[in-house]
């Protein structure tokens, strides 16, 4: 009788063990989201981007260029479950968010505060902070997510490839909100426009565009292409990148592909004044020489480095002139590595640090090391007279 109870028990437990389990034709893959503002102002504009399921129950791949791989659901709300419930509501299936790469927020939105936008974030656990989160230059954010790309089945994935290339700014939500409670610094994005105008979005590309630059969870400006590469070169994120520098006298152009970057900041502190040194370093090789000089030659080798540590120096002064006077932002980290050595020196200058921070004397220094340098001699015509 007792071995007969075990046997129904356990026929029980195979039977109830996957009651909630939900199939994967039961779900919708949610690969990208875009917040806007609503016409008015007052509310909250969301879209999502599903991936369209294929005839045979799955999710559709490969590489036919359909344009017919996704579709976009949209709904307006004060809050994010009042949101969720009406997007639910125009889905057969479950919204599922894990697939989710990136979230655009319209440049619209984030000047007027994404505080709301970010409690969605937070309070909801289907929602992964590994997702990327991106500024939309100039427009709605739910047109980029209209938007084919022809090399992905999916554009929302080449938005984040993009990112993850190594010369473009990624930040995940993870990483945003880390900075926003960080003593000493505030956040940036990545930022993505239209690189195409036209009415079709089938005929329209996007592009990445710069950075975004946050002060207490609002839009406070944008950094272009070259402003970005310097900013990234400050805060240690630059894996590579691009400099071109014009030689002295004429005597043409060159140009640098930086392979490996690092920083060091030195922060002095003193009674009334407040002074950091960044000490930037990098290594790479000469990508191109439009001059007649012959960089195997010593002296003119060094010429090329110093106009090239000359050009770096401008693009980082340019970035912090920027933050610094402009928009007045510390997004850097300098009040950041103040905390870290001398954390006593930051509890007194914590509250006026938005004031002081504009007016801390910031030196640049850079030192540049050129390899394989003997792949790039005098310019073709030179070499030819």
């Amino acid at each position: 009788m007792r071995r007969l109870k075990y046997m129904i028990l356990l026929v029980f437990v195979f039977i109830s063990g996957c009651w909630d389990r939900m199939e994967m034709n039961d779900l919708a893959f949610v690969t990208g989201t875009a917040m806007d503002l609503s016409d008015d102002g007052n509310m909250l504009l969301c879209s999502l981007q599903i991936a369209t399921p294929s005839t045979e129950g799955g999710m559709s791949g490969g590489g036919s260029g359909s344009k017919n791989n996704f579709f976009i659901i949209s709904a307006e709300g004060k809050n994010g479950n009042e949101i969720h419930q009406k997007l639910q509501k125009k889905s057969s299936r479950h919204l599922f968010y894990s697939h989710r790469s990136i979230v655009f927020i319209s440049e619209r939105l984030a000047k007027h505060g994404i505080q709301g936008v970010l409690d969605i974030f937070t309070h909801d656990p289907r929602n992964r902070l590994k997702t990327y989160i991106m500024v939309v230059k100039g427009e709605a954010g739910r047109n980029i997510l209209q938007m084919n790309y022809p090399l992905k089945q999916v554009p929302i994935e080449a938005v984040r490839e993009m990112e993850n290339s190594g010369d473009d700014l990624a930040v995940t939500l993870k990483d945003f909100f880390i900075s926003s409670e960080s003593e000493g610094v505030h956040p940036v994005v990545g930022v993505i426009e239209s690189d195409i105008h036209s009415k079709d979005p089938h005929k329209q590309l996007f592009k990445l565009a710069g950075a975004g630059v946050f002060k207490d969870l609002k839009l406070s400006g944008l950094l272009d292409i070259n402003e970005t590469l310097g900013l990234m070169w400050v805060t240690n994120k630059l894996k590579f990148g691009r400099i071109t520098a014009n030689l002295p006298e004429g005597n043409g152009e060159v140009g640098m592909m930086i392979t490996h970057a690092d920083r060091k900041i030195i922060t002095q502190t003193g009674h009334d004044s407040v002074q950091f040194k960044i000490q930037l370093e990098g290594q790479g090789s000469l990508v191109e020489n439009n001059s007649g000089l012959d960089i195997n030659e010593p002296k003119n080798l060094k010429l090329i480095t110093k106009a090239l540590e000359n050009a770096a120096k401008k693009l980082v002064k340019d970035v912090i002139f920027k933050i610094q006077k402009k928009y007045k932002v510390d997004s850097v980290g300098f009040g950041q590595e103040i905390y870290k050595h001398n954390p006593e020196k930051w509890a007194i200058l914590k509250n006026q640090w938005d004031t002081r921070f504009p007016e801390a004397d910031i030196l640049v220094e850079v030192n540049l090391i050129i390899k394989g340098e003997g792949m790039v001699h005098s310019s073709f015509e030179k070499e030819s007279e």
